[in-house]
């Protein structure tokens, strides 16, 4: 991470490659998430070796119900991205 191998010194100089860091850090993010969604929507699946893949699933319609009241109601049918932790996620997450 940018910020933590950064020292405070004062210097306006270092301030402002500190935020260019952070902000094209973010951007990068930005077009990271972007790509994914773009492919989502096509119906591509996106694999992320290590760490996971999202692919798109579709639920079916179903009826459920209302929590306070118990009443019976329809959900329709709807398409949602689906994550699956990879390998590697699971190991460094069940240390």
């Amino acid at each position: 991470m940018v910020f933590a191998a950064c020292e405070p010194s004062g210097s306006s100089t270092a301030l402002r490659l500190l935020l260019r860091a952070a902000l094209a850090q973010v951007r990068l993010l930005d077009a990271i998430l972007s790509t994914i969604t773009e492919a989502l929507v096509a119906g591509d699946s996106v694999a992320l070796v290590g760490f996971g893949t999202v692919k798109v699933g579709a639920l079916a319609a179903r009826t459920g119900k209302k929590p306070a009241t118990g009443e019976a109601l329809d959900i329709a049918a709807s398409t949602v991205a689906k994550f699956t932790a990879g390998k590697a996620l699971k190991d460094a997450v069940n240390k």
